[in-house]
């Protein structure tokens, strides 16, 4: 219904302009569970025969509130991370791909992966350990896209490894991925993982990358074996 446009900046969207002109008498749940853009938004499956069920408000448990709301919030966060990243400088953005591959265990640290560095040439953006050990190493790719990823991009990164004659590697987006982006890999000779920029949002917020705390909930049960008597 709106977007955000700039930092405490807000405006209405088409769809809540269409919405206004109905002259509606309220906004609930029920009404916005029937546009697909807010479906996708909290990860809700929709079928069309279940049309009727829009309407009537679904009990859910403590527990079950908590976990929806989590996960709605999780949603909004990675969608505003996802946002930012898009913005941020080229030479930022590889950094904070060292960074994210350092917090998942890549490198052994970011000194390290700093050492290995961007090549910055051949189609290939860095490089960095695949383990502590430096045992072998993992050619990458960080590319900022606003539209569609080029239907040649997963083609010419595997055309670089090649030159380097590279084993592994991970392309990492900030959009989605061409469709024929798997069976490019299929046919590929090296191991390459694909990460999108809903992966990439999930991964900073798993690992704690460009996010930080600031609420912690830990939820308890009666543990029935305590009171068990001998």
């Amino acid at each position: 219904m709106i977007e955000n446009t700039s930092h405490g900046r807000f405006k209405i969207t088409a769809i809540g302009s269409d919405y206004l002109s109905s002259d509606p008498s309220e906004l609930n749940l029920s009404i916005l569970r029937r546009y697909p853009a807010f479906r996708n938004f909290r990860g809700i499956q929709f079928e069309q025969s279940n049309v009727e069920e829009l309407n009537t408000e679904i009990t859910l448990t403590p527990e079950e509130q908590i976990a929806t709301s989590y996960q709605t919030l999780r949603n909004s966060l990675a969608q505003d991370l996802l946002e930012k990243v898009k913005v941020c400088d080229p030479n930022f953005f590889e950094n904070l791909v060292l960074d994210l591959l350092v917090a998942m265990g890549y490198g052994g640290s970011m000194r390290d992966a700093q050492n290995v560095g961007r090549s910055g040439d051949g189609g290939i953006d860095g490089i960095i350990k695949e383990d502590r050990l430096g045992l072998d190493i993992i050619y990458v790719q960080a590319k900022r896209w606003q539209g569609a990823i080029p239907s040649h991009a997963v083609r010419d990164f595997i055309g670089a490894l090649t030159i380097k004659g590279a084993k592994k590697g991970v392309f990492i987006a900030t959009s989605k991925f061409p469709a024929g982006a798997v069976e490019q890999l299929s046919r590929a000779n090296q191991q390459i993982i694909l990460i999108d920029g809903e992966q990439l949002a999930g991964y900073m917020i798993d690992y704690g990358v460009g996010v930080k705390d600031i609420a912690n909930y830990t939820l308890k049960k009666i543990d029935l074996d305590y009171f068990i008597e001998e």
